[in-house]
């Protein structure tokens, strides 16, 4: 019986680890609103329903407190990598948040950003949170915890840390969050070439007027107007590529 219990005790510590430490660090999970003790209380609620699921993926207990302690670090280093990861996909929200924030003229108007728990854009932070609310909404999260219960067959318990491939795995998704966060903010850049290449002619037509500064209320007028415009799109097409790229992790 106490090999038993100690047997079970070992399982459970190695999926909490990995699943509790991917959980802190979810894009969503980790805001600022959601407290440390919510987190582990999900993953603790997650690991106890997915312990018969995840069984015959775990080996047997080592015969030293070294290998016991190396496992575990793999563990809590596979969980991070999965919420980074996720992480990094939602940058391309932040990215077209900040275009689109220059493009308005809100570059200054900042408030507090609960999901990245910093100062940011106000046009960002809404994007932000239009699109984690779009997640969790249509259980895109679902494919996020699937994301950690498949790892299992990427990355199997004791196995050795693939270092190089979870560098070339984050940048890569690094470099096509930044492709799709242009994109997403393309509108703006848009917006912004042609509003201040109009405002430039007026200028030298005008010179005595202060062309720009008589234009900001007309600048942020047309670029909430424009915001509200393409913001179903850029949430749609952000769900899109957020799904895929999970499906991708997936397979």
């Amino acid at each position: 019986m106490t090999e038993l219990l100690s047997f079970e005790l070992y399982k459970f510590l190695l999926i909490f680890l990995r699943l509790g430490s991917a959980i802190m660090v979810m894009p969503g999970f980790r805001a600022s609103y959601v407290n440390s003790q919510l987190r582990l209380s999900i993953a603790l609620a997650l690991t106890v329903i997915l312990m018969p699921y995840l069984n015959d993926k775990l080996p047997a207990i080592p015969q030293n407190f070294a290998s016991v302690f190396s496992m575990m670090s793999l563990e809590i280093t596979y969980g991070i990598f999965i919420g980074i990861f996720m992480q990094f996909l939602i940058f391309a929200v932040n990215l077209a948040g900040n275009l689109a924030g220059q493009a308005i003229g809100f570059s200054n108007a900042q408030m507090f950003d609960p999901a990245f728990q910093q100062q940011s854009i106000i046009i960002d932070t809404f994007l932000m949170i239009v699109a984690l609310t779009v997640i969790f909404v249509t259980d895109l999260h679902h494919l996020m915890i699937s994301g950690v219960i498949e790892s299992y067959e990427l990355f199997p318990v004791g196995s050795r840390l693939p270092v190089e491939d979870l560098a070339q795995s984050l940048s890569q998704t690094l470099n096509q969050s930044f492709i799709i966060g242009f994109k997403l903010g393309s509108p703006f850049v848009a917006f912004t070439i042609v509003f201040y290449v109009g405002m430039g002619l007026l200028s030298r037509l005008m010179p005595q007027l202060n062309i720009f500064f008589l234009s900001m209320p007309l600048q942020i007028y047309l670029g909430v107007g424009l915001m509200f415009m393409v913001l179903p799109v850029i949430i749609i097409w952000f769900c899109q590529y957020y799904e895929e790229a999970l499906q991708m992790f997936l397979s």
